[in-house]
């Protein structure tokens, strides 16, 4: 079972950059190059990608990685969910600098009175 953070963040990766070989997908995802190929691999047997061989590379091991509209489509399912999650991470960020910024404003307070005295 591949995490889903990972997942959307390697389709999107392809997306955008489907000519990086394996080890740049491992460097950009900071991942083990074993891990990004079972990755790939993974995601190549659920139809989401598609590696076509360069034919005219002079490097024949060269292969773009594409997505296929069921790739496509799981992709913009994940970016939702990444969102959604991102999005309760930054309001519990928020709420948490909230209440240090009055543990703070208190601490502050305290010391002034103490030095008032």
């Amino acid at each position: 079972m591949i995490p889903e953070d990972i997942r959307f963040r390697l389709l999107r990766l392809l997306e955008a950059e489907p000519n990086l070989s394996q080890r740049q997908i491992a460097a950009e995802l900071g991942l083990s190059l074993g891990r990004a190929n079972y990755l790939l691999r993974a995601l190549i047997e659920k139809g989401q990608v598609k590696a076509s061989n360069f034919r005219v590379s002079r490097n024949k091991l060269a292969y773009a990685y594409l997505l296929t509209p069921s790739g496509l489509e799981e992709k913009a399912r994940l970016a939702s969910g990444f969102l959604q999650r991102k999005l309760a991470e930054h309001a519990a960020l928020q709420a948490e600098i909230q209440t240090l910024q009055r543990e703070m404003q208190r601490a502050d307070n305290a010391t002034q009175e103490r030095r008032g005295r």
